[in-house]
């Protein structure tokens, strides 16, 4: 079924893996709409508890757009992101699960925007993020412009698009760029670590938690309680909650079956 991504989907953990090694995995229409398919299957299998997506090998996670494909497409630049970038940064938000990006290697243009798109993001200390569009006489897209800001405040998200810079895992991870920083030997470890403790979690209430958040920079206080009070009342007669609630009291460790 997938040409250029590799999907696993094992224990609760759906993996999708850009591949693509021969252009550090650069973002085709076709990789695209296969990292957009893969995402809306991992939401609609209730086995699926958290996703992880990376690239294969240790060079890239993913070197931006692939110019050479869309300058050959006939396609203008916006009918490309309303066709292709959008519905697949739209996915990763609007799943009601976990998405974990290991950042294994450089993260460039859009491939910078696909990592900024996820929960959480784990790098190798030694590799780096950059929202190069500047250096080719264009603007970030596919979501960066608003994701950056929120992530480090309006100076530094200036300061990051309009030089394109590198910045590597170590600052990415010190100005909330990222969510942590590993050595390279580490990173598996780390991954692994984040993906069993998503799998084991109460993935109704984590999905409720993400929907709500993506709120809330453009609501009021009123309308983020409403949100609250709405999944609160759906959240506390779910499975988790009644699990959650019995074993606080009975002092022993909740068994949640994400749902």
């Amino acid at each position: 079924m997938y040409q250029h991504i590799i999907f696993e989907n094992a224990r609760g953990i759906a993996r999708i893996t850009l591949n693509r090694p021969q252009v550090y995995h650069a973002l085709s229409p076709a990789l695209i709409n296969e990292i957009t398919i893969a995402v809306k299957a991992a939401e609609s299998d209730e086995s699926v508890r958290v996703i992880i997506i990376t690239g294969e090998g240790d060079k890239a996670f993913c070197s931006g757009a692939d110019l050479k494909e869309t300058a050959g497409s006939g396609q203008g630049a916006g009918e490309i992101l309303r066709e292709y970038y959008n519905p697949m940064i739209q996915a990763i938000r609007n799943i009601p699960k976990p998405v974990i990006c290991r950042l294994n290697g450089l993260a460039v243009g859009a491939g910078c925007s696909l990592a900024l798109a996820c929960d959480v993001v784990i790098a190798r200390e030694d590799t780096y993020l950059s929202l190069l569009f500047v250096q080719i006489g264009l603007m970030p897209d596919a979501g960066a412009t608003f994701f950056l800001p929120r992530l480090v405040g309006a100076a530094r998200a200036f300061d990051i698009a309009s030089t394109g810079r590198k910045v590597y895992a170590p600052e990415a991870a010190s100005i909330g760029l990222i969510s942590r920083s590993v050595r390279a030997d580490e990173l598996d470890a780390e991954i692994e670590r984040a993906a069993a403790y998503y799998r084991d979690a109460p993935t109704q209430a984590i999905g409720a938690m993400k929907l709500v958040m993506n709120e809330s920079f453009h609501s009021n206080l009123a309308q983020m309680q409403q949100h609250e009070l709405e999944n609160q009342e759906r959240l506390f007669n779910t499975h988790d909650a009644q699990e959650g609630i019995s074993s606080f009291l009975q002092k022993k460790k909740p068994d949640f079956q994400g749902k």
